[in-house]
Protein backbone atom coordinates (compact mmCIF):
# COMPACT_ATOMS: atom_id res chain seq x y z
CA UNK A 1 0.00 0.00 0.00
CA UNK A 2 1.62 3.31 -0.92
CA UNK A 3 0.80 6.18 0.22
CA UNK A 4 1.12 9.97 -0.66
CA UNK A 5 2.14 11.31 2.76
CA UNK A 6 4.48 9.69 5.29
CA UNK A 7 2.63 7.14 7.46
CA UNK A 8 4.36 6.85 11.02
CA UNK A 9 3.11 3.47 12.83
CA UNK A 10 3.29 3.72 16.72
CA UNK A 11 1.66 3.81 20.11
CA UNK A 12 0.84 7.49 22.16
CA UNK A 13 3.30 5.85 25.01
CA UNK A 14 6.15 5.35 22.71
CA UNK A 15 8.67 7.61 23.80
CA UNK A 16 10.27 7.18 20.19
CA UNK A 17 7.05 7.88 18.34
CA UNK A 18 6.89 11.22 20.43
CA UNK A 19 10.10 11.83 19.42
CA UNK A 20 9.96 11.56 16.19
CA UNK A 21 6.24 12.51 16.07
CA UNK A 22 7.52 15.68 17.73
CA UNK A 23 10.18 16.11 15.25
CA UNK A 24 7.90 16.09 12.10
CA UNK A 25 5.92 18.50 14.32
CA UNK A 26 8.86 21.37 14.51
CA UNK A 27 9.75 20.40 10.48
CA UNK A 28 5.99 21.11 9.34
CA UNK A 29 6.17 17.72 7.94
CA UNK A 30 2.83 16.23 7.38
CA UNK A 31 2.32 12.72 8.40
CA UNK A 32 -0.19 10.10 9.54
CA UNK A 33 -0.06 8.63 12.79
CA UNK A 34 -1.56 5.00 13.10
CA UNK A 35 -1.97 3.76 16.33
CA UNK A 36 -1.17 0.17 16.35
CA UNK A 37 -2.92 -0.35 19.86
CA UNK A 38 -6.06 0.30 18.21
CA UNK A 39 -5.56 -0.11 14.37
CA UNK A 40 -5.31 -4.16 13.46
CA UNK A 41 -4.21 -3.63 9.70
CA UNK A 42 -1.25 -0.97 11.06
CA UNK A 43 -0.27 -3.63 13.38
CA UNK A 44 0.05 -6.20 10.78
CA UNK A 45 2.04 -4.02 8.55
CA UNK A 46 4.75 -3.52 11.07
CA UNK A 47 5.44 -6.87 11.46
CA UNK A 48 5.47 -7.69 8.18
CA UNK A 49 8.29 -4.34 7.56
CA UNK A 50 10.23 -6.02 10.57
CA UNK A 51 9.85 -9.80 9.87
CA UNK A 52 7.60 -10.76 13.18
CA UNK A 53 8.70 -7.98 15.50
CA UNK A 54 6.83 -5.44 16.21
CA UNK A 55 9.38 -2.66 16.55
CA UNK A 56 7.77 0.90 16.98
CA UNK A 57 7.87 3.73 15.21
CA UNK A 58 7.99 1.89 12.14
CA UNK A 59 7.56 5.27 9.44
CA UNK A 60 6.67 4.61 6.06
CA UNK A 61 7.72 7.01 2.97
CA UNK A 62 5.62 7.64 0.28
CA UNK A 63 8.18 5.96 -1.60
CA UNK A 64 7.89 2.75 -0.32
CA UNK A 65 10.81 2.96 1.54
CA UNK A 66 10.99 2.83 6.11
CA UNK A 67 12.90 3.67 8.86
CA UNK A 68 12.39 1.71 12.02
CA UNK A 69 13.18 2.84 15.32
CA UNK A 70 15.14 6.00 13.73
CA UNK A 71 17.13 8.64 15.46
CA UNK A 72 16.66 12.58 14.60
CA UNK A 73 19.58 12.42 12.58
CA UNK A 74 18.39 9.86 10.74
CA UNK A 75 15.33 11.68 10.02
CA UNK A 76 16.91 14.65 9.16
CA UNK A 77 18.95 12.63 6.58
CA UNK A 78 16.31 11.42 5.08
CA UNK A 79 14.23 14.47 4.72
CA UNK A 80 16.91 16.16 3.10
CA UNK A 81 18.41 18.31 5.73
CA UNK A 82 21.53 19.66 6.06
CA UNK A 83 22.77 18.84 9.33
CA UNK A 84 26.75 19.28 8.88
CA UNK A 85 28.85 22.53 8.17
CA UNK A 86 30.30 22.67 4.97
CA UNK A 87 33.74 25.18 6.46
CA UNK A 88 35.52 24.86 9.61
CA UNK A 89 35.66 28.80 9.88
CA UNK A 90 33.12 31.34 9.59
CA UNK A 91 33.19 35.28 10.14
CA UNK A 92 29.62 34.84 12.41
CA UNK A 93 28.37 31.31 13.30
CA UNK A 94 24.61 32.19 14.72
CA UNK A 95 23.49 29.48 17.29
CA UNK A 96 19.65 28.87 16.73
CA UNK A 97 17.26 29.45 13.78
CA UNK A 98 14.71 31.73 14.45
CA UNK A 99 13.29 35.05 13.75
CA UNK A 100 16.12 37.06 15.49
CA UNK A 101 18.31 34.48 14.30
CA UNK A 102 17.31 34.41 10.89
CA UNK A 103 17.07 38.66 10.39
CA UNK A 104 21.34 38.79 11.98
CA UNK A 105 21.86 36.44 8.85
CA UNK A 106 20.31 37.83 6.74
CA UNK A 107 21.73 41.87 7.66
CA UNK A 108 24.76 40.04 8.43
CA UNK A 109 24.75 38.13 4.76
CA UNK A 110 23.72 41.40 2.93
CA UNK A 111 26.69 43.41 4.73
CA UNK A 112 29.49 40.89 2.76
CA UNK A 113 29.61 38.36 6.37
CA UNK A 114 30.36 34.52 5.81
CA UNK A 115 27.17 33.33 7.61
CA UNK A 116 26.72 29.83 9.38
CA UNK A 117 23.33 29.06 10.99
CA UNK A 118 23.18 26.19 13.72
CA UNK A 119 19.62 25.23 14.62
CA UNK A 120 19.13 21.98 17.35
CA UNK A 121 15.24 21.49 15.65
CA UNK A 122 13.37 23.15 12.77
CA UNK A 123 14.23 26.80 11.15
CA UNK A 124 11.93 28.93 11.96
CA UNK A 125 11.45 28.56 15.95
CA UNK A 126 8.30 28.60 17.81
CA UNK A 127 7.01 31.03 14.91
CA UNK A 128 7.10 28.06 12.47
CA UNK A 129 4.68 26.13 14.26
CA UNK A 130 2.52 29.43 15.35
CA UNK A 131 -0.78 28.68 13.18
CA UNK A 132 -1.16 32.66 12.61
CA UNK A 133 0.90 35.75 13.16
CA UNK A 134 -1.81 38.63 13.25
CA UNK A 135 0.58 41.63 14.80
CA UNK A 136 3.36 41.52 12.56
CA UNK A 137 3.75 45.37 10.05
CA UNK A 138 3.06 44.29 6.61
CA UNK A 139 0.36 41.09 6.72
CA UNK A 140 -2.81 43.28 8.00
CA UNK A 141 -4.61 39.95 6.93
CA UNK A 142 -1.84 37.76 9.13
CA UNK A 143 0.10 35.28 8.14
CA UNK A 144 0.64 31.43 8.85
CA UNK A 145 3.85 30.55 10.82
CA UNK A 146 4.71 27.94 8.43
CA UNK A 147 4.79 30.53 5.69
CA UNK A 148 6.18 33.25 7.50
CA UNK A 149 9.09 30.80 8.74
CA UNK A 150 9.74 29.61 5.21
CA UNK A 151 9.76 33.20 3.68
CA UNK A 152 12.94 33.82 6.70
CA UNK A 153 14.38 30.78 5.50
CA UNK A 154 14.12 31.12 1.81
CA UNK A 155 15.46 35.15 2.04
CA UNK A 156 18.51 33.87 4.08
CA UNK A 157 19.36 31.00 1.45
CA UNK A 158 19.08 33.79 -1.25
CA UNK A 159 21.71 35.61 0.39
CA UNK A 160 23.97 32.84 0.66
CA UNK A 161 23.49 32.00 4.49
CA UNK A 162 24.49 28.31 5.37
CA UNK A 163 21.75 26.55 6.93
CA UNK A 164 22.02 23.84 9.43
CA UNK A 165 18.83 21.88 11.13
CA UNK A 166 18.56 19.28 13.21
CA UNK A 167 21.93 19.67 14.58
CA UNK A 168 22.58 20.39 18.28
CA UNK A 169 25.35 23.02 19.76
CA UNK A 170 26.91 21.21 23.17
CA UNK A 171 29.02 24.27 24.18
CA UNK A 172 30.24 27.93 23.54
CA UNK A 173 34.06 29.11 24.01
CA UNK A 174 36.78 30.93 23.08
CA UNK A 175 40.35 30.36 21.83
CA UNK A 176 42.50 33.97 21.55
CA UNK A 177 40.60 35.95 18.50
CA UNK A 178 38.37 33.35 17.56
CA UNK A 179 34.76 32.33 18.88
CA UNK A 180 34.40 28.78 18.88
CA UNK A 181 31.21 25.91 18.99
CA UNK A 182 30.99 22.80 19.72
CA UNK A 183 28.34 20.46 18.26
CA UNK A 184 26.95 17.14 19.39
CA UNK A 185 28.15 15.16 16.31
CA UNK A 186 31.91 16.18 17.54
CA UNK A 187 31.98 18.90 14.39
CA UNK A 188 33.93 21.89 15.91
CA UNK A 189 32.74 25.59 14.23
CA UNK A 190 35.32 28.35 14.59
CA UNK A 191 34.64 32.20 13.65
CA UNK A 192 35.65 36.04 14.61
CA UNK A 193 32.18 36.10 16.51
CA UNK A 194 29.21 34.21 17.52
CA UNK A 195 25.58 35.20 17.88
CA UNK A 196 23.84 33.10 20.84
CA UNK A 197 19.81 33.00 19.79
CA UNK A 198 18.85 29.85 21.24
CA UNK A 199 15.03 30.80 22.38
CA UNK A 200 13.07 28.95 25.11
CA UNK A 201 11.08 25.91 25.66
CA UNK A 202 7.60 25.63 27.32
CA UNK A 203 8.21 25.53 30.60
CA UNK A 204 6.52 22.43 32.39
CA UNK A 205 3.78 21.92 35.58
CA UNK A 206 5.85 19.76 37.38
CA UNK A 207 3.29 18.12 38.85
CA UNK A 208 2.47 13.97 39.60
CA UNK A 209 1.66 11.93 36.15
CA UNK A 210 2.61 14.74 33.80
CA UNK A 211 6.00 13.05 32.44
CA UNK A 212 4.44 10.20 31.77
CA UNK A 213 1.46 11.66 29.53
CA UNK A 214 3.73 13.80 27.18
CA UNK A 215 2.69 12.88 23.89
CA UNK A 216 -0.17 10.73 24.89
CA UNK A 217 -2.77 13.44 26.20
CA UNK A 218 -0.05 16.20 27.54
CA UNK A 219 0.90 18.39 25.10
CA UNK A 220 2.85 21.74 24.61
CA UNK A 221 2.43 22.62 21.00
CA UNK A 222 -1.69 22.79 19.65
CA UNK A 223 -0.30 22.95 15.97
CA UNK A 224 1.15 19.76 16.30
CA UNK A 225 -1.13 17.61 18.28
CA UNK A 226 -4.76 19.51 18.01
CA UNK A 227 -5.94 17.79 14.64
CA UNK A 228 -5.46 14.90 16.90
CA UNK A 229 -8.71 15.71 19.61
CA UNK A 230 -11.85 16.26 16.77
CA UNK A 231 -14.90 16.50 18.46
CA UNK A 232 -13.21 15.92 21.56
CA UNK A 233 -13.15 18.32 24.85
CA UNK A 234 -9.64 19.63 25.56
CA UNK A 235 -8.32 21.05 28.50
CA UNK A 236 -5.78 24.54 27.90
CA UNK A 237 -3.61 25.66 31.06
CA UNK A 238 -2.50 28.82 31.48
CA UNK A 239 -3.97 32.72 31.00
CA UNK A 240 -1.44 34.30 29.12
CA UNK A 241 -1.52 35.22 25.39
CA UNK A 242 -0.33 31.64 24.19
CA UNK A 243 -2.74 29.71 26.11
CA UNK A 244 -5.99 32.22 25.12
CA UNK A 245 -4.04 32.30 21.40
CA UNK A 246 -3.88 28.77 21.46
CA UNK A 247 -7.27 28.12 23.13
CA UNK A 248 -8.93 29.82 20.46
CA UNK A 249 -6.94 27.67 17.69
CA UNK A 250 -7.48 24.12 19.03
CA UNK A 251 -11.46 25.44 18.31
CA UNK A 252 -11.03 24.43 14.80
CA UNK A 253 -10.73 20.85 16.53
CA UNK A 254 -12.01 20.47 20.01
CA UNK A 255 -15.44 20.08 20.65
CA UNK A 256 -15.43 22.24 24.07
CA UNK A 257 -12.09 24.16 25.12
CA UNK A 258 -11.86 25.22 29.01
CA UNK A 259 -8.71 26.87 29.74
CA UNK A 260 -7.64 26.96 33.29
CA UNK A 261 -5.61 29.79 35.03
CA UNK A 262 -4.31 30.15 38.59
CA UNK A 263 -5.46 33.89 38.40
CA UNK A 264 -8.58 35.71 39.16
CA UNK A 265 -8.87 36.73 35.36
CA UNK A 266 -6.82 36.13 32.13
CA UNK A 267 -3.50 37.84 31.38
CA UNK A 268 -3.79 37.97 27.57
CA UNK A 269 -3.90 41.20 25.23
CA UNK A 270 -7.59 42.09 25.48
CA UNK A 271 -7.88 41.49 21.88
CA UNK A 272 -7.38 37.55 22.58
CA UNK A 273 -9.74 37.67 25.53
CA UNK A 274 -12.84 39.23 23.92
CA UNK A 275 -12.41 36.57 21.65
CA UNK A 276 -11.85 33.95 24.09
CA UNK A 277 -15.06 34.97 26.34
CA UNK A 278 -17.22 35.59 23.51
CA UNK A 279 -16.42 32.05 21.72
CA UNK A 280 -19.20 29.69 21.90
CA UNK A 281 -16.94 26.95 22.54
CA UNK A 282 -14.39 28.17 25.38
CA UNK A 283 -15.25 28.28 29.03
CA UNK A 284 -12.52 29.69 31.74
CA UNK A 285 -11.47 28.33 35.13
CA UNK A 286 -10.28 30.81 37.42
CA UNK A 287 -8.40 30.49 40.57
CA UNK A 288 -7.53 26.79 40.10
CA UNK A 289 -4.37 24.45 39.17
CA UNK A 290 -3.76 21.19 37.54
CA UNK A 291 -2.90 19.21 41.05
CA UNK A 292 -2.07 15.82 38.96
CA UNK A 293 -2.34 13.45 35.75
CA UNK A 294 -3.63 9.75 36.04
CA UNK A 295 -3.82 6.71 33.47
CA UNK A 296 -3.03 3.82 32.24
CA UNK A 297 -0.52 4.51 28.98
CA UNK A 298 -2.55 7.65 28.18
CA UNK A 299 -3.96 10.46 30.10
CA UNK A 300 -7.74 9.48 31.76
CA UNK A 301 -8.03 12.26 34.43
CA UNK A 302 -6.68 15.46 35.02
CA UNK A 303 -7.26 16.45 38.95
CA UNK A 304 -7.53 20.07 39.30
CA UNK A 305 -7.68 22.33 42.68
CA UNK A 306 -8.88 25.55 43.73
CA UNK A 307 -6.05 28.11 45.01
CA UNK A 308 -8.01 29.21 47.83
CA UNK A 309 -9.60 26.14 49.53
CA UNK A 310 -7.33 23.65 48.47
CA UNK A 311 -10.73 21.63 47.19
CA UNK A 312 -9.78 18.84 44.34
CA UNK A 313 -11.67 17.45 41.91
CA UNK A 314 -11.38 14.56 38.52
CA UNK A 315 -12.32 15.89 34.94
CA UNK A 316 -11.67 13.70 32.07
CA UNK A 317 -10.57 15.75 28.62
CA UNK A 318 -9.19 14.00 25.89
CA UNK A 319 -6.08 15.96 26.04
CA UNK A 320 -4.49 18.69 28.13
CA UNK A 321 -2.24 21.86 26.44
CA UNK A 322 -0.15 23.51 28.82
CA UNK A 323 0.98 27.05 28.11
CA UNK A 324 2.83 28.79 31.25
CA UNK A 325 5.48 30.41 30.08
CA UNK A 326 9.16 29.90 28.97
CA UNK A 327 12.54 28.74 29.98
CA UNK A 328 15.55 29.70 28.13
CA UNK A 329 17.31 27.11 26.35
CA UNK A 330 20.79 28.36 27.94
CA UNK A 331 21.83 24.85 29.80
CA UNK A 332 25.18 24.27 26.99
CA UNK A 333 25.87 27.71 27.46
CA UNK A 334 26.85 27.72 32.01
CA UNK A 335 30.39 29.07 32.43
CA UNK A 336 30.65 31.07 28.94
CA UNK A 337 29.11 33.78 29.53
CA UNK A 338 27.12 35.79 32.23
CA UNK A 339 23.88 34.24 33.11
CA UNK A 340 20.92 35.53 35.05
CA UNK A 341 19.33 33.74 38.01
CA UNK A 342 16.82 32.37 35.98
CA UNK A 343 19.31 31.34 33.00
CA UNK A 344 18.58 34.11 30.84
CA UNK A 345 21.70 36.00 29.20
CA UNK A 346 23.11 38.67 30.09
CA UNK A 347 24.08 41.18 27.33
CA UNK A 348 25.21 45.34 27.17
CA UNK A 349 23.24 48.34 25.37
CA UNK A 350 25.15 46.52 21.89
CA UNK A 351 23.66 43.13 22.91
CA UNK A 352 26.87 42.21 23.64
CA UNK A 353 27.06 39.26 26.20
CA UNK A 354 30.40 39.42 28.98
CA UNK A 355 32.41 37.56 26.29
CA UNK A 356 33.80 40.40 23.24
CA UNK A 357 32.88 38.61 19.82
CA UNK A 358 29.66 37.04 21.53
CA UNK A 359 26.43 38.52 21.52
CA UNK A 360 23.21 37.43 22.32
CA UNK A 361 19.59 38.31 20.91
CA UNK A 362 15.59 36.92 21.31
CA UNK A 363 13.85 34.99 24.02
CA UNK A 364 16.68 33.60 25.66
CA UNK A 365 17.94 37.12 26.41
CA UNK A 366 17.88 38.99 29.48
CA UNK A 367 15.18 42.01 28.92
CA UNK A 368 13.96 41.02 25.47
CA UNK A 369 10.24 41.13 24.76
CA UNK A 370 9.35 37.73 23.74
CA UNK A 371 7.49 39.53 20.74
CA UNK A 372 7.80 38.51 16.84
CA UNK A 373 8.59 41.76 15.95
CA UNK A 374 11.52 43.12 18.64
CA UNK A 375 12.94 39.61 17.91
CA UNK A 376 13.55 40.92 14.44
CA UNK A 377 14.86 44.18 15.36
CA UNK A 378 16.82 42.53 17.94
CA UNK A 379 18.64 40.19 15.23
CA UNK A 380 19.38 43.70 12.88
CA UNK A 381 20.42 45.45 15.63
CA UNK A 382 22.77 42.51 16.75
CA UNK A 383 23.85 41.86 12.88
CA UNK A 384 25.14 45.82 12.81
CA UNK A 385 26.68 45.48 16.10
CA UNK A 386 28.47 42.50 14.94
CA UNK A 387 29.44 44.42 11.74
CA UNK A 388 31.25 47.05 14.35
CA UNK A 389 33.03 44.14 16.08
CA UNK A 390 34.37 42.90 13.02
CA UNK A 391 35.55 46.18 11.80
CA UNK A 392 37.47 46.98 14.79
CA UNK A 393 38.85 43.85 14.94
CA UNK A 394 39.92 44.48 11.32
CA UNK A 395 38.17 41.28 10.25
CA UNK A 396 36.25 43.52 7.57
CA UNK A 397 36.97 46.82 5.85
CA UNK A 398 34.97 49.67 7.53
CA UNK A 399 32.27 51.31 5.61
CA UNK A 400 34.02 54.12 4.49
CA UNK A 401 36.44 52.14 3.09
CA UNK A 402 33.53 50.48 1.05
CA UNK A 403 32.30 53.65 -0.26
CA UNK A 404 35.87 54.98 -1.13
CA UNK A 405 36.62 52.04 -3.09
CA UNK A 406 33.23 52.43 -4.76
Amino acid sequence: MISDIIRMYGTTWCNDCKRAKKFFGEHRVRYDFIDVDEDREGLRIVEDINQGKRIIPTIVFPDGSTLVEPSNAELATRLGLQTRPECPFYDLAIVGGGPSALTAAIYAAREGIDTLVVERSALGGQAGITERLDNYPGFPEGVGGAEFADRLVAQCRRFGVELLSATEVVAVGSDGADRWLRLASGDEIRGRAVLLAPGSTYQRLGVPGEEDFIGAGVHFCATCDGPFYRDQDVLVVGGGNSAVEEGIFLTRFARHVTIVTRAARLTASKVAQEKALAHPQISVEYETTVAGFRGDKRLAVVVLRNVHTGETRDITPAAVFVFIGLRPNTGFLAGAVTLDERGFIVTDATLQTSVPGIFAVGDARTGSTKQLVSAAGEGATAALMIRRHLEQAKVLAPRWAEAMDG
